[in-house]
């Protein structure tokens, strides 16, 4: 306890040391010195002044005032605060149609130095914001100034960038044709299809600089799936939907459209048909082995998709893999969608395959057909062993038996082919997905010419 007691008096010892030295000693000095220059002229004052309690009253007066004089302008310190406020806009006062202004920052950040409660005010109330005056400049480049306006005086404040350099290009236009593009196709329910889109205008006019409008490639008017509400069956009229200019590349190209935005009438359809369903082996079975029959627990299911995929469908291939197969057995398929189809109403079915031993057979004198000649061109073979072929079919005994010449096709794919003589691959296809087709005769000889 006399220890803490001894601690406490110690502590106070030494900040009375402290006024003593300087505050109470300085002041008294000062004093002092006065005294010494009004002894002679006034003993009365001299003695008043040289009492021990008149210069302790007085240097605790003088003492008393710098402490308020030092608290206040620290107040004034501590009250001054800082604010940043982010991403401002900016805006330019131009001849718009005359120019086009770019180099321009879309915002600035600005820096509020001031008393707290000046900057909660500045925040809260109305401003214009921070704009430059272009009007009078021609075009060119030019390095111009931001201004704030802000209506508290009381307040600093400081722009990042306040000088920036615009360029002032001449605005010209053009007209361009309009096109669409669809997004978000797929947000759309699998069995629905956009059939059609019409826009109410078929060309836009684009401004800007001439550099930029060079670049334009394509005006498209987005139509946005997410747009529709319930989409089904029927036609729907999409307002408002956005314009974008793109360059070769695909990118966009800020340029002004005018008009901004245009009406859109979208036809929606639910095309559909039902189809049979075909099993086609992929790979070769055990050697001597061959698939006697495929049964599917479906034999047709209905698809759906763009009108043009739904009028070129026949069927829907199942792929089974048959690598190494000797003996039955049953898949679990998941039926794929081909390009086109959306949707399909079974998703999975059952194959049984049974194998039994394989036979081959040949179908002699089968004429080789065309396919994908250009319509221009006419062809010839050059001889009568070029024109048929002798086929060879392996499979089931039972399958190979009830097979006939009308069901097998051979042909040589002409894509790519011009005038002049050329040796090409003979190809065979069948009904009976199955069997196995090919041709003893690998390659024949034609000449195309034109008609």
């Amino acid at each position: 306890m006399k220890k803490i007691i001894k601690g406490i008096g110690k502590f106070f010892h030494h900040i009375g040391s402290f006024f003593d030295k300087w505050l109470i000693s300085p002041i008294t000095k000062f004093i002092l010195r006065i005294t010494d220059l009004f002894k002679d002229n006034n003993k009365g004052i001299d003695r008043f002044l040289s009492k021990k309690s008149t210069l302790i009253v007085i240097s605790l007066i003088l003492a008393f005032g710098v402490f308020i004089l030092i608290d206040q302008e620290s107040s004034v310190m501590a009250d001054q605060y800082a604010e940043i406020l982010y991403n401002q806009p900016v805006s330019a006062v131009y001849n718009e149609e005359l120019y086009v202004v770019e180099g321009l920052p879309k915002t600035v950040d600005i820096t509020l130095v001031g008393e707290k409660r000046h900057i909660f005010l500045a925040k809260q109330s109305p401003s214009k914001g921070v704009s430059v005056d272009l009007t009078g400049l021609s075009e060119g480049n030019h390095k111009v100034t931001l201004k704030y306006s802000q209506k508290l005086k009381s307040l600093d404040y400081k722009l990042d960038p306040s000088v920036v350099t615009v360029t002032l290009y001449p605005k010209v236009s053009e007209t361009r044709s309009l096109t669409y593009d669809i997004l978000h196709p797929d947000d759309l329910d699998s069995k629905l299809s956009i059939e059609n889109v019409e826009l109410d205008r078929d060309d836009v006019i684009i401004k800007g600089a001439q550099y930029k409008l060079d670049k334009v490639a394509t005006v498209k008017a987005l139509v946005d799936v997410d747009d529709i509400a319930n989409p089904k069956a029927g036609e729907i009229e999409l307002k408002k939907v956005d314009l974008v200019a793109y360059d070769t590349k695909g990118k966009v190209v800020d340029v002004e459209i005018v008009p901004t935005s245009v009406t859109a009438k979208v036809k929606i359809t639910s095309p559909s048909k039902e189809v049979p369903v075909r099993v086609v082996p992929k790979g070769n079975l055990a050697t001597g082995k061959s698939i006697k029959s495929a049964s599917t627990s479906i034999s047709k299911v209905t698809v759906y998709g763009s009108e043009e995929a739904i009028n070129n469908i026949e069927y829907l291939p199942v792929e089974i893999d048959v690598t190494g197969l000797s003996e039955n057995k049953e898949y679990k398929v998941t039926l794929k969608k081909p390009i086109g189809i959306t949707d399909i109403s079974t998703k999975t079915l059952t194959v049984n395959v049974s194998v039994d031993n394989s036979i081959t057979k040949e179908f002699s004198d089968i004429s080789i057909a065309t396919e994908n000649l250009d319509s221009k061109y006419k062809v010839q073979a050059l001889s009568e062993a070029d024109s048929k072929v002798t086929v060879v079919v392996k499979g089931s005994e039972s399958v190979i038996n009830s097979l006939d010449a009308t069901g097998i096709t051979a042909y040589i794919d002409l894509d790519g082919y011009g005038v002049g003589e050329h040796e090409v691959k003979v190809k065979v296809k069948g009904n009976d997905l199955l069997v196995k087709y090919s041709s003893k005769t690998k390659k024949v000889k034609i000449r195309i010419s034109e008609k």
